[in-house]
């Protein structure tokens, strides 16, 4: 009887801990599962929101592009009129430029392009030639970018509670398996490491970012 009392504690030891292990265990993995979730529709929400500011960068371009190739029209028929010396046309066409075309063209004329080799060859190489929705498209194409790489980020913070899920249910594996075991050292390796991995993933979920 005294021989088969420590056996008996040893075992209901080992039963204590395979149900606390398995019970925790259970509830991190459902957790885990949720932070996948979580992240994946993070990734999916920034896509699209690249996707939107991509396409919101486009619409800008070509409302700058269609802005750029009117004014350039425009001056290359004031040009025509200058050079035929057709004053009427040239400054009527000049009174009528659009902005920014407006503001840059006197700016060049004030720098004497005929007659000084350093000036722009045209208005529209001037700092005050600004078209606004260039800076639009670029600023969304930024936000584009960083979004991007925000799905990204989000894309991997998701496969790595993936990794847990299955570090998880490794850890519900050996410690269920170590009651099963005929030998007693065979359970208790299978628990210890069942132990070692839950403390490992556990680690890993406290450090990983989460979503509620």
């Amino acid at each position: 009887m005294d021989d088969e009392a420590p056996a008996k504690k040893h075992v209901d030891w080992r039963e204590v801990v395979v149900v606390i292990l398995l019970s925790v265990t259970t509830i991190l993995t459902a957790w885990v599962g949720f932070q996948s979730s979580k992240w994946g529709g993070a990734m999916s929400i920034s896509f699209s929101q690249a996707s939107t500011a991509r396409i919101e960068a486009t619409r800008y371009e070509g409302v700058a592009n269609r802005k750029i190739s009117l004014q350039a029209t425009l001056f290359s028929q004031w040009a025509a009129a200058y050079a035929a010396n057709d004053t009427v046309l040239s400054d009527f066409l000049a009174a009528r430029f659009p902005e920014p075309l407006a503001t840059a063209f006197p700016v060049w004329l004030a720098s004497h392009p005929l007659q000084n080799p350093d000036a722009a060859p045209t208005p529209f190489d001037l700092p005050e030639y600004k078209i606004p929705e260039l800076a639009s498209a670029a600023a969304a194409d930024a936000r584009a970018d960083a979004r991007y790489q925000q799905a990204l980020t989000n894309n991997q913070r998701g496969d790595n509670y993936t990794v847990l899920t299955v570090a998880f249910a490794a850890v519900l594996f050996f410690a269920a398996m170590s009651g099963r075991m005929r030998s007693t050292r065979g359970g208790d390796v299978l628990l210890g490491f069942a132990i070692l991995l839950f403390v490992v993933a556990s680690s890993f979920l406290v450090w990983y970012p989460k979503l509620v």
